[in-house]
């Protein structure tokens, strides 16, 4: 199953929304703890909504399960916590709270997980599908948009 992951940052409007119309992505989930923050510009969860389904033609999904807590994401901003120690934390988070069963596979075909970082390396999403991929029956090839 093809899914796809983007963050916001350090790209501007026309070309977030070209990579995910090009790729054909049918619904954006949005895995941020914060997904109305005045900082994200573009990316706010009801510009995101519109943009999607005029531009796309692609449905919007928030789904703040698959993001860490407030307290690992803070610690790890604050430089608490190394990114080991982060990763270690968010894994641990979603085995608790049993994402792969929870999921809504329908979702994820041609789906792309958002998030603020650039790129995926020190990111969740990236986590999450790798996560997916070990403890679900769901086969995910994966492509960054960067």
């Amino acid at each position: 199953m093809d899914i796809y992951t983007i963050g916001f940052t350090k790209k501007n409007a026309e070309l977030f929304f070209n990579f995910l119309k090009a790729s054909k992505v049918e619904t954006l989930i949005d895995v941020r703890l914060n997904n109305v923050s005045q900082l994200a510009g573009f990316a706010k969860r009801d510009d995101l909504k519109f943009f999607l389904r005029e531009l796309c033609n692609a449905e919007y999904h928030h789904a703040p399960e698959l993001a860490p807590t407030k307290e690992i994401l803070n610690a790890y901003k604050k430089q608490e916590i190394t990114w080991q120690s982060y990763e270690d934390s968010f894994l641990n988070l979603m085995s608790q709270r049993n994402i792969e069963k929870n999921i809504n596979k329908n979702i994820l075909k041609n789906g792309c997980l958002l998030c603020s970082e650039h790129e995926p390396h020190f990111c969740h999403r990236r986590l999450v599908v790798e996560y997916l991929n070990e403890h679900s029956d769901i086969d995910l090839k994966v492509k960054h948009l960067f």
